[in-house]
């Protein structure tokens, strides 16, 4: 994979590959982990088909998928890399870690000391992009800023962003220091970003990491209205994914497969393909467990719109109205609006 993005401008500017790897299913949200032994390899199996961009947090599977990519990664060169993590929560490690109820944290000596952590099960002495992985109403955004810039002197952060961030607090934060992207869900359900953040993250040369960029699966055409998900599967409860509302929502899938059998390419290719055309500081960042699907997610970058047939497609995803919340409960309140 070859084909290089940037994100941020001038000297935040990071050139990472058009599609990165996001590392949270190994050990959050799905109904089994994956065995660390596998996960290693496949973690291992994605930076050897090019991808340079993996992202993880510390409250993934409490600090498990840290020490994933951590064991995987540390066989390549690490300058060759773009390793990103994310603070902000109060994690207690080990696979009972509750991220859904977990209380916020971003108090600086907070950050100061949770870094550590993460450095060390990354088994790096930097991190090339650091998150906060939610807003804290608890704590100013410019006091956030102002202590990853002193982790930025000291060598152990080069960027950072935000994640699921409005504009005023983007602003904010980027006026301490600037951002070079935001983290956020955005797919072909999922278009709010266009209308309340890409304005300001053009106006002020921030890129956008879109994580859920095949919307949980459902944009794939894998998942049909009958299915019953584990309960330890996150997508259990999340409004979307109720039967009712995902029969609401196939009028999208039968889009998406529609045209992607008229494009020759599979649905999440082409789901894929659609987000990078939108623009060109977008990079998605799609998770899977098994290395078929990512060589599959790859190819999304050989799948081209011209500018009618991405007209013509856009106009007929405005005649569909998606329904049902992305999240519901506590953790809805997380998500900035």
């Amino acid at each position: 994979m070859n084909e290089k993005r940037v994100l941020g401008k001038g000297t935040t500017a990071m050139e990472v590959g058009a599609i990165g790897y996001g590392c949270m299913g190994f050990v959050h949200g799905c109904s089994v982990d994956t065995e660390k032994e596998k996960a290693v390899k496949v973690v291992r199996q994605v930076a050897e088909l090019g991808v340079d961009l993996f992202d993880t947090a510390e409250s993934y599977g409490g600090t498990r998928s840290e020490s994933i990519v951590g064991e995987a990664l540390e066989v390549f060169g690490r300058n060759s890399l773009k390793i990103c993590s994310k603070f902000g929560y109060e994690v207690t490690p080990g696979p009972d870690f509750d991220a859904v109820n977990a209380p916020l944290n971003s108090k600086p000596d907070h950050i100061r000391m949770v870094i550590e952590g993460t450095l060390k099960r990354l088994r790096t002495d930097h991190l090339d992009m650091y998150y906060q992985h939610r807003v804290d109403p608890g704590v100013p955004i410019e006091e956030v800023a102002g202590t990853i810039k002193e982790l930025m002197e000291q060598g152990k952060v080069l960027h950072w962003g935000l994640s699921e961030a409005n504009a005023e607090t983007i602003r904010r934060a980027h006026a301490v220091l600037p951002l070079t992207a935001v983290q956020n869900e955005y797919s072909m359900w999922m278009r709010t970003p266009e209308k309340t953040i890409f304005p300001t993250l053009e106006e002020l040369g921030i890129g956008l990491v879109a994580y859920g960029a095949l919307g949980k699966g459902f944009l794939t055409g894998t998942i049909s209205a009958d299915v019953t998900f584990d309960e330890k599967d996150f997508r259990s409860f999340l409004p979307r994914f109720q039967k009712e509302t995902m029969e609401a929502n196939q009028a999208l899938v039968d889009l998406i497969i529609k045209t992607s059998k008229e494009k020759g390419c599979s649905g999440a290719q082409l789901s894929l393909a659609w987000i990078l055309a939108q623009r060109s500081w977008i990079v998605p960042i799609p998770g899977s467990r098994n290395i078929n699907r990512i060589k599959e997610n790859l190819g999304a970058v050989n799948v081209h719109f011209n500018q009618e047939e991405l007209r013509n497609f856009d106009e007929a995803l405005e005649q569909i109205n998606i329904i049902g919340e992305r999240y519901s409960g506590k953790f809805a309140q997380t998500v900035q609006k």
